[in-house]
């Protein structure tokens, strides 16, 4: 059993820094074209995450489940290759590694304190992974920056990525509301003309922590000592989980997650991410930022607070529900032979029909992916699937299931925001 999380764990936040944040995460200023926001597929009401299995970024309109594509001259040219994760916990001063195939690590290895793909051109001062993450979103044409040609922020990015990040800051710190409260929220900033990138990303970081830190679970509460926190069903999971089930041996400590990378053979559609020099749409997992053969179809092990919240699941969003995941974690090669395309939570977009599961019809293919697994668990019952599930549940916190995290209604550049009622 691992030992409770407490306020300790987690990098600590400046309430003013932290609501800057707050408005910038849900601001589409940071978007190329000014149409999405970082809440838009991290909302508090999916989970943080954007309840599809594949987002659609840039070219989307809507949000969560009936997210579509633009018709008009600003269609969506790709889906976001992954699933959306759910931001919680990031904060905790014990995360090395983020993103699903970890391309974003502490590491001094470019004299900046982290390994991502800015490599040495990664400004200093970022205060924590999350912060660093932050910058790589509206990097992407896929996500945020926009299709080729559109803005200036995509033309930027094909130059040199670090030449986007000016842009933008610039956007933020042109606006009254944000460079006042730049000055207000950080003491080396005395003039708005002084706000880069960086404290954006530090106060959006800020933002995250302070909202999206969850440890007030029922599992959290037995931790804690309180031993009538779990129903019976829930207590037999647990043990199930920590015991003969295997499941603790990626699912580790206090988080969760073992913060490695492991092959599941989840079912492969849409588009992957693939090493540069890849000509198929394949996911190849932590091999693309390893490059090592190794490595290849795997990928980060989730951490598990608020799972129940943040349907659908794998890396790919292959499967609805919890049941489904767990029994695919019991029996890949069963699981992986009756999963059908209805499975899925993915918007359809006509021109995207004939290269959704194109990857299928790959026979070689479909055998490497099929000949890496790295899960072997015992098989269980009804009886013990139903347990695990009631386990899972049993990780959803207080604050998280009552959506306490708020929305702003307005942001300070005027554009609108994502809220609930849009889905």
């Amino acid at each position: 059993m691992p030992p409770p999380l407490t306020a300790k764990d987690f990098f600590p936040t400046a309430a003013k820094k932290a609501e800057l944040g707050r408005l910038l995460f849900y601001d589409k200023i940071l978007s190329g074209n000014r149409n999405i926001s970082c809440g838009t597929c991290h909302h508090p009401a999916l989970g943080t995450s954007d309840g599809l299995s594949l987002g659609l970024g840039e070219g989307g309109v809507g949000l969560g489940p009936k997210r579509v594509s633009d018709t008009g001259e600003n269609p969506v040219i790709r889906r976001v290759p992954r699933n959306a994760p759910a931001l919680w916990n990031l904060g905790h001063k014990d995360i090395g590694v983020v993103m699903h195939d970890g391309r974003i690590s502490v590491d001094d290895i470019y004299g900046n304190g982290f390994n991502t793909p800015a490599e040495e051109w990664l400004p200093l001062g970022l205060e924590t992974i999350l912060a660093a993450q932050a910058l790589f979103p509206v990097t992407s044409k896929i996500e945020m920056a926009g299709n080729s040609g559109e803005n200036e922020v995509v033309g930027a990015r094909f130059d040199r990525i670090d030449n986007v990040w000016p842009i933008l800051a610039k956007r933020v710190r042109t606006i009254p509301a944000y460079g006042d409260g730049f000055v207000e929220a950080f003491a080396h900033i005395s003039a708005p003309e002084d706000v880069t990138m960086v404290d954006i990303a530090n106060a959006i970081s800020a933002f995250i922590i302070q909202d999206f830190t969850s440890f007030d679970s029922p599992f959290d509460a037995y931790l804690a000592g309180d031993t009538g926190a779990l129903t019976d069903q829930q207590k037999a999971g647990m043990d199930l989980f920590f015991g003969t089930a295997g499941c603790s041996g990626c699912h580790a400590g206090s988080l969760l997650s073992d913060q490695g990378f492991h092959a599941l053979g989840l079912p492969a559609f849409g588009p992957g991410r693939t090493r540069k020099f890849d000509l198929i749409n394949r996911d190849v997992g932590r091999m693309g930022e390893s490059d090592s053969l190794a490595d290849a179809y795997r990928f980060r092990t989730p951490m598990l607070r608020n799972v129940a919240l943040s349907a659908p699941y794998g890396h790919n969003g292959a499967y609805p529900t919890l049941e489904a995941m767990v029994r695919h974690h019991m029996d890949p090669e069963k699981a992986r032979a009756n999963w059908q395309r209805d499975d899925l939570i993915l918007p359809d977009v006509p021109w995207f029909r004939a290269s959704d599961f194109m990857i299928q019809n790959d026979r070689f293919e479909m055998a490497r992916q099929a000949g890496v697994l790295d899960i072997a668990l015992k098989q269980a019952s009804e009886t013990d699937v139903a347990a695990l599930v009631a386990f899972l549940n049993a990780l959803t916190g207080e604050q998280a299931a009552a959506q306490a995290s708020r929305v702003p209604d307005t942001v300070p550049s005027g554009l609108p925001v994502d809220h609930h009622q849009n889905f």
